[in-house]
């Protein structure tokens, strides 16, 4: 038996390949569904069933073109309607794969039709539960995700409560769980930065399993300080649920060299949005004016799913040299596969044009280093609620990077003011948006609120 957890870190999202006696069963697949097939291909294994704990929201899954190339049913829990062949499992079927059977079981509570897998070996021994978004490291589903308007999240919450005590904590202690996502999710409200563990941990470490935790107790702290969900997800379960292209047709389509004048002329023709994906200490230096930054090299898609909310937005990128497919290949794991094309020759290329370009003012953290003033009214800390309420700069105002497009008239300081989060890559995207909205006047501090704490340290 073979299995194998497949983690991609941008999207904080876990597939999983199980394998045995030449049979395979993929969990919860990525858009990009060649890796599964190669690995399969080295045993000359054939892989059998697809399986989705639920409908995605927060990223497009390979299930339908897995489906495609290799002939595998696609397994969903009950009563899931989609535009392509399924086999809806019933709680308590089973699926044989090779010497070893997945035990479907209905939790429902983040979606309705929640599904966690239960694993057993090729002795009938309880092994695995690959939990979805139902139980996380650390953290349980959000109950407010579920596209299905007939239903509230208290209703929701009170189901996933009975999931987990019924069906899920009456489980061996010694059971491994695989959930869907680690820390970074928008799924959940704090995940572990580990990706799997034990159910006895976590019967001993996750608030939501508390022993002694009623039902309302549950839903109340379950529901507390959540964020309104990002308005890509909907479009994303859309996608799930009725269909996409292929990723390599995203790819090709996408994959356009364009020459400056051409970028230009569709940044207004088309009303496209520049997204600038390099390093933020290069678009602080200079960049096209108007665009949004995203670095590649942070949570990227997940990121562009909240900054830029609408999927069928015409994007135009500004890209690392040799990183173009790349940058393709992960916007379309979130669903955004209108990209016109990509600068040819970067920023250099259209500085020779004698194109114009902008700049961001930035300064070092020492220049904040005085953490206990009684006011600092001239700070805007983009981190989130919690990490502001943890530890920040007095006076500072939190406004989270996700809520700042729509926060911008609270942005009214009346001199220049310093923007910061935690080591610099989100606050360059907070200054990329108030740039794009005509605020000009503020500092980024480069490090973030790591360099404000080494610098008042080193003092």
């Amino acid at each position: 038996m073979i299995v194998e957890q497949i983690y991609t870190s941008c999207l904080s999202q876990g597939s999983y390949y199980i394998e045995s006696n030449n049979e395979v069963a993929i969990i919860d697949p990525i858009r990009e569904i060649d890796s599964y097939i190669e690995r399969a291909s080295k045993t000359n294994s054939k892989i059998k069933y697809i399986f989705e704990t639920h409908l995605h929201a927060d990223f497009i899954s390979g299930h339908i073109t897995l489906a495609k190339r290799t002939g595998a049913d696609i397994v969903y829990g009950p009563d899931v309607e989609t535009s392509f062949n399924i086999l809806s499992a019933k709680d308590g079927q089973e699926f044989k794969i090779g010497n070893i059977t997945i035990h479907a079981i209905h939790t429902p509570g983040h979606t309705l039709e929640s599904t966690t897998y239960l694993l057993k070996d090729e002795n009938g021994d309880e092994y695995a539960i690959f939990t979805g978004d139902t139980l996380f490291i650390g953290d349980v589903g959000r109950p407010d995700l579920s596209q299905n308007s007939k239903v509230d999240s208290k209703y929701l919450a009170g189901l996933l409560y009975d999931s987990l005590r019924n069906k899920i904590m009456t489980l061996d202690d010694k059971i491994i769980i695989y959930p869907a996502h680690g820390e970074g999710s928008s799924c959940g409200k704090n995940l572990s930065s580990e990706t799997f563990g034990t159910l006895g941990d976590q019967k001993k470490t996750n608030y939501a399993l508390r022993e002694s935790m009623t039902k309302t107790e549950f839903i109340d702290e379950l529901l507390d300080g959540l964020d309104k969900p990002p308005k890509y997800f909907p479009l994303n379960v859309s996608m799930n649920k009725n269909g996409y292209n292929d990723s390599k047709e995203v790819l090709e389509k996408n994959l356009n060299p364009l020459d400056p004048d051409k970028f230009e002329e569709l940044i207004s023709k088309r009303n496209a949005i520049v997204l600038d994906v390099r390093h933020q200490d290069d678009f602080a230096k200079e960049h096209i004016p108007n665009s949004i930054f995203i670095g590649l090299d942070g949570r990227f898609a997940p990121w562009v799913g909240e900054i830029l909310e609408d999927i069928n937005t015409p994007l135009l990128v500004l890209v690392p040299n040799g990183r173009e497919e790349e940058v393709i290949t992960r916007l379309s794991r979130v669903g955004f596969d209108h990209t016109l094309g990509y600068l040819e020759g970067g920023i250099e290329n259209w500085k020779s044009k004698g194109k114009l370009t902008s700049s961001i003012d930035s300064t070092e953290g020492s220049v904040l280093k005085d953490l206990g003033n009684k006011s600092n009214n001239s700070i805007l800390d983009v981190r989130s609620q919690s990490e502001h309420q943890n530890e920040s700069i007095s006076g500072s105002l939190n406004i989270p990077l996700k809520l700042v497009n729509q926060s911008i008239n609270q942005i009214d300081f009346k001199s220049k003011f310093f923007i910061h989060c935690q080591g610099g890559y989100r606050s360059m995207i907070a200054a990329s948006i108030l740039k794009k909205n005509g605020i000009h006047s503020f500092y980024d501090v480069k490090g973030g609120y790591n360099s404000i704490k080494k610098a008042s340290l080193n003092t």
